[in-house]
């Protein structure tokens, strides 16, 4: 292989942060017109080093070297001039603003002392047809699906000359058909001859899309292997260490009694639109129901609504028939309903508490917890060690804050908190969200046990495999409605993503 081949190659890349070692000496040669991803668990080094990339870290050793020649990359700036685009997890969108002023901003084409809008939008709608990706120049940002959000921050990338693109995590928030979708679009890119990273942990795109898939595990290389030499299986141990089971192990649920009941919910949303409507379902003892949609049909305010933290305008919610609307979050908690929030950092946790202390962030007042108006600390200390070793969460003690644990650590404080409380209904919103293959394994067996123990399980999740896998009814929210009521058994993830794009079964596919 000849030097011009390579886009872009990493050598000995090092980074450390106060102590841990983000990158340990990484190596990593991408081809030009390849899609390379980049796989590993969280906290493993993929997104330190991919900033390192796009110039918004500096290696502390190592070269990068752009299409043969080293570089120093200082800024993103830098990363641009070189031809390095990234889209990035999360969005860095301006709402009001137009596709166009997005994709032109920071750098506006002017015609004289005027910004070049038409002009620019011109260019924006020429790179949307070059690469099939049908974007309008001038809807605005707050008017277009997340899908197509992305699509904009990819011709933002294209629009400033990449040739290498970085994908972080690309398919997080997207519908099936979008990922499908960004799958083509990522082929047409490589066939136009771009060169493109993929950071992912989901091991079926990596499968279907990827030439090569470099493994990182706790910052250092494990393997670069060859997509068509490999398979999922032999992926996901390289990066976690040990056997991983794909298929999580159930019995057939033996549904009770009803336990959860919302009848007629209505949940005003942030702009005094309903973000719930008129929604009803139950949940019984021994099931786990799956809430099955895309971000942004309600789900966050059902589950706020449920818990206590939001108000319900109208209609019902009924604890094993005794009703618990609009009671507090301490009420509902004690009533028998456990929580995992979706978001661990604002909702879950005080990150710069202890492990101990955010293990009795619900309990601290009872008597056990409390002795004349003081915390019990042995008492606390002893119940963190019985569950930090139950629910094997990694720390080096119950004393450091949890703000210094990696996410699954975290997320594994959170569920063991949770179970401790023996509740009567469990509800779990993205209760993997960010997790590695084997964390996410150990969180669904977690919620079947609590099946199996004859609690009522409500799963909320973006992940349609998560929903499939895990939950013995799956009900399909578009606009805070339910549009489809259907089990894992008798449904696959087309028709359940057609329902997530709010086309009801029957509708035929125009819908």
């Amino acid at each position: 292989m000849t030097k011009t081949d390579i886009a872009l190659e990493l050598k000995g890349i090092t980074k450390r942060f106060p102590g841990v070692v983000a990158n340990d000496s990484i190596s990593f040669q991408l081809k030009r017109g390849e899609i390379h991803a980049l796989l590993g668990e969280n906290g493993a080094g993929k997104s330190t080093l991919m900033s390192i990339v796009f110039g918004l870290y500096q290696p502390d050793e190592g070269e990068i070297h752009v299409n043969g020649k080293q570089e120093w990359i200082d800024s993103p700036n830098k990363a641009i001039d070189l031809g390095i685009g990234m889209v990035h997890q999360h969005f860095k969108l301006v709402e009001p603003f137009t596709v166009t002023e997005n994709i032109i901003l920071g750098m506006e084409p002017r015609n004289g002392l005027k910004i070049d809008i038409k002009g620019a939008s011109k260019k924006v709608k020429e790179l949307s047809e070059q690469y099939k990706l049908d974007v309008n120049p001038m809807a605005t940002i707050d008017n277009i699906s997340v899908g197509m959000q992305q699509r904009v921050e990819i011709i933002k990338t294209l629009y400033r000359g990449a040739d290498i693109l970085i994908f972080d995590e690309p398919t997080a928030v997207l519908t099936p058909q979008e990922v499908s979708e960004l799958l083509e679009i990522m082929k047409r890119l490589v066939a136009e001859g771009k060169s493109i990273i993929l950071i992912t942990h989901k091991l079926k795109e990596i499968m279907e899309i990827a030439d090569t898939c470099t493994i990182i595990r706790r910052g250092k290389v494990i393997e670069s292997v060859d997509i068509a030499k490999t398979n999922p299986q032999q992926l996901a141990e390289k990066m976690v260490g040990k056997a991983v089971n794909f298929k999580t192990e159930k019995v057939a649920a033996k549904p009770q009694e009803v336990f959860l009941e919302v009848k007629d919910l209505v949940v005003a949303g942030l702009n005094g639109m309903n973000a719930v409507n008129n929604l009803s379902f139950s949940v019984r003892a021994g099931e786990i129901v799956g809430i099955a949609g895309v971000d942004g049909n309600g789900q966050t305010e059902l589950i706020e609504a449920l818990t206590g933290m939001r108000n319900i305008t109208s209609g019902e919610v009924l604890l094993k028939g005794i009703s618990i609307a609009n009671q507090s979050p301490r009420t509902i908690s004690e009533s028998g309903i456990s929580h995992i929030p979706q978001d661990r950092h604002k909702h879950g946790l005080v990150l710069d508490f202890t492990v101990s202390e955010n293990i009795i962030l619900q309990t601290y007042y009872q008597p056990d917890m409390n002795k004349h108006g003081f915390i019990n600390t042995k008492a606390m200390d002893d119940r963190a060690t019985r569950l930090v070793k139950e629910f094997d969460v990694r720390t080096s003690g119950i004393h450091i804050n949890a703000r210094s644990m990696s996410g699954g650590n975290q997320q594994k404080v959170i569920i063991a908190r949770e179970i401790d409380k023996n509740p009567q209904v469990m509800i779990a919103a993205q209760p993997t969200r960010g997790l590695d293959v084997g964390a996410i394994e150990f969180v669904h067996q977690q919620l079947i046990q609590q099946r199996d123990q004859g609690k009522a399980v409500l799963l909320v999740s973006f992940e349609l495999e998560e929903i499939m896998n895990v939950a013995d009814r799956i009900l399909v929210l578009f606009g805070g409605q339910i549009v489809g009521e259907t089990t894992p058994e008798t449904t696959n993830d087309q028709e359940i993503g057609l329902m997530m794009a709010g086309k009801h079964e029957g509708d035929g596919m125009n819908g």
